[in-house]
């Protein structure tokens, strides 16, 4: 008798098993960062090397997840160990700024020409909380206009989704019902279907929060949508905000480098920490002065960890690796690996979308093409993706349940070419399995 996917993942990972049933005393769920979970239950990682993790349970896995795209150099890279262990012996947190925060923000400056202010927090989270509070003080209006399916993090404007219109549904999130109101969701890459929406309320719209590359899917906005929400924003006197939270990693310059657009504010995390604790908020100087404490009336912004040496010196050391040649053997690298994993689903007979952009790439099981996040709810046949996760994880392969995956530095083509042939092999035991089957 053929062993299921759950089966013999259960039978790989008996010591996570055991943790998780202990860490269910103290954690709510056993968990501690929603993502995470996933059923059976997950792997506790014990150590990791480059592109290798290691489980409690000693099995060893190619890491294409790399803390959600956090770390671009791969796990403990000589040169930000170094940073970290030499900033180490000089002070880890003080109440007093230090050189390294400038040094960051000198290079992120560098990088990212419509960032000419830059100010520190501790996550993606903060990062976008932050650029919305800036934005509606700027303009002295209320509204934030947002796509449908985006990610930017889990405070509450960030939390709050189409289907909390309503005082009791959003209550029913923790969210107040104040918190619906100002913000108004568009659909995503649908010029006609967003102007609809949002001309009525332009004298109202404080900002448009967009990923120019939306993390979920790796979905990039097309030209003709930024560049219309550009316009949008020039002519209503509204800001542009770019999240590039995960889409700074796909270029030099980023993805408003790439095409070519000037956001007026631009959050970022993930990559500019170099696997620390980071998120930051930057852009046009008269929008980031609001932060200035010497301002009469401005922005309160505290946070014990704002700017601490150690994330500021890891993410320099990680920047200064990031040479446009880098980004550009990145890319190189994905597009082999991407057109080696096209292949293999085509000789396999499963239909599957594969969207891709600098290091970053997603697998989709859909027949038909994704745009927006509606196409991925309305066409990814969602168990053949968890199965697809699940069987996977078993032949050593690391991906995200959706089907993100993302490169770092550190992965070789031999290291690349290992990961398909066991992705080959993931094809052939999902075939076997008639739950896989039944959902083609």
């Amino acid at each position: 008798m053929t062993m299921n996917a759950v089966e013999n993942y259960i039978l790989q990972n008996p010591k996570s098993k055991e943790l998780f049933q202990r860490s269910s005393k103290s954690l709510p769920g056993a968990n501690t960062r929603t993502v995470l979970s996933f059923p059976p239950f997950p792997f506790y990682i014990d150590k990791a090397n480059g592109c290798r993790i290691i489980d409690i349970d000693g099995n060893e896995r190619i890491d294409f997840i790399n803390n959600y795209t956090s770390y671009i150099l791969g796990h403990s890279h000589p040169k930000v160990i170094a940073a970290i262990k030499e900033q180490l012996g000089k002070i880890t947190a003080v109440a007093a700024p230090t050189e390294p925060e400038v040094l960051l923000a000198e290079e992120i400056k560098r990088r990212l020409p419509s960032v000419h202010l830059v100010r520190f927090c501790n996550s993606g989270t903060e990062a976008t909380m932050l650029g919305i509070r800036a934005a509606r003080m700027f303009t002295k209006r209320e509204i934030i206009v947002r796509m449908i399916g985006s990610y930017h993090g889990s405070h509450d404007y960030a939390s709050v989704h189409p289907g909390l219109n309503t005082p009791n549904a959003s209550l029913s999130y923790g969210i107040p019902p104040g918190t619906t109101c100002s913000i108004l969701f568009v659909p995503f890459n649908d010029i006609p279907g967003t102007l609809k929406i949002i001309e009525p309320l332009s004298q109202e719209i404080a900002a448009v929060l967009i990923e120019p590359i939306m993390g979920i899917g790796v979905l990039p906005a097309s030209p003709d949508y930024i560049s219309f929400l550009r316009d949008f924003t020039n002519r209503t006197g509204s800001l542009l905000i770019f999240d590039e939270v995960i889409s700074f990693r796909i270029s030099y310059h980023g993805a408003q480098g790439e095409m070519g657009i000037t956001p007026d504010l631009t959050t970022l995390g993930k990559i500019i920490g170099g696997g620390l604790p980071i998120g930051a908020v930057g852009g046009r100087a008269d929008i980031m002065e609001l932060f200035n404490p010497s301002r009469s009336e401005g922005i309160v912004h505290g946070g014990t960890f704002n700017g601490n040496p150690l994330t500021m010196a890891a993410g320099l050391s990680t920047l200064r690796e990031l040479t446009p040649d880098v980004f550009k053997r990145l890319s190189a690298d994905r597009e082999f690996f991407c057109g080696e994993l096209r292949a293999l689903f085509l000789k396999a007979g499963i239909p599957v979308q594969i969207l891709e952009s600098g290091s970053l790439f997603c697998i989709h099981f859909s027949e038909k093409g994704i745009h927006s996040p509606r196409d991925m709810e309305k066409f990814v046949k969602k168990k053949r993706q968890e199965l697809f996760h699940l069987v996977a994880i078993n032949r050593g392969v690391m991906l995200a349940p959706r089907g993100l995956g993302c490169l770092s530095t550190v992965m070789t083509r031999e290291d690349l070419m290992e990961a398909v042939h066991q992705i080959e092999l993931t094809l052939r035991d999902l075939k076997e399995l008639r739950e896989f089957s039944s959902n083609y």
